[in-house]
């Protein structure tokens, strides 16, 4: 697929990943070696700058409860703000809260002990929204420095989560 094609894809008003045309999961895989460059050599500064305007653009475009693959497949990691937040919402004791929902991660963070993450409910949307976890606020963190001081997690995003596909791709036709 040339440029043009491209850029017609990602500037449909109703770009969405299931009517793409294509497999935007495969074309992210492809696209890994090109996204990492860009993420290590562009101009950090002129992308902040375009960040906030592509990441309202692709929430625009993406509908997070038609997808929600971020709450079906990973989990956030649980700070302590998050813990005391979440089990007073529940009327849990911490422990308590710890004990049935979270387990200590290979980093040394605490995650959902399973996914599908608990408090996704059926239709895709989450019980605790309101008093979710800071990385469910920030995710996929497109519009924040975290996507090129953190490359290897914004790429792994990309292929699992349209919006951050979507940002990279503009990132790539804005930044050459």
């Amino acid at each position: 697929m040339d440029n043009s094609q491209k850029n017609k894809e990602l500037d449909q008003a109703n770009w969405h990943p299931e009517t793409s045309g294509g497999n935007w999961q495969q074309k992210a895989a492809n696209q890994k070696n090109n996204y990492r460059h860009l993420l290590k050599h562009a101009d950090k500064n002129e992308m902040l700058k375009l960040l906030p305007l592509l990441h309202e653009e692709a929430f625009k475009r993406v509908d997070c409860l038609s997808c929600a693959q971020c709450c079906k497949n990973y989990s956030p990691r649980f700070k302590t703000p998050d813990i005391k937040r979440i089990s007073k919402l529940l009327k849990m004791k911490e422990s308590v809260f710890i004990d049935t929902y979270l387990k200590i991660d290979d980093d040394g963070d605490y995650v959902v002990k399973s996914t599908p993450c608990p408090f996704l409910g059926a239709d895709n949307f989450c019980s605790i929204y309101e008093d979710r976890p800071s990385d469910c606020r920030r995710f996929p963190y497109t519009d924040e420095d975290v996507i090129f001081k953190r490359p290897q997690l914004t790429i792994k995003n990309s292929s699992f989560c349209p919006i951050t596909y979507f940002v990279l791709e503009k990132l790539r036709e804005e930044m050459k």
